[in-house]
């Protein structure tokens, strides 16, 4: 347990904190695997490449936010490019 007001003060930020991290980073987490779940079922290409780019611009913001690390937010980005690229072709 903290003893410092000020240690206090960051026990109470840094559980807020985690609680909206963990809230962000599992909605993060279903979009991912929304836009996995449409490639499985065959969407046109036009509806694919419209998802694929809100998710790119989300991960971009998750990234910007240190909420995922950067490198993590590419990795995902091209792993989800070339799953759109084999099953909308």
């Amino acid at each position: 347990m903290p003893n410092t007001p000020a240690a206090k003060k960051y026990l109470r930020t840094s559980t807020g904190r985690r609680l909206q991290n963990r809230q962000q980073r599992s909605t993060l987490r279903g979009e991912i695997k929304g836009f996995r779940t449409l490639l499985g079922g065959g969407p046109s290409r036009e509806e694919a490449d419209k998802q694929f780019g809100l998710l790119v611009k989300t991960l971009d913001q998750a990234a910007a936010k240190n909420l995922i690390h950067a490198n993590a937010a590419a990795r995902a980005k091209s792993r989800l490019a070339a799953l759109k690229k084999k099953s909308c072709s």
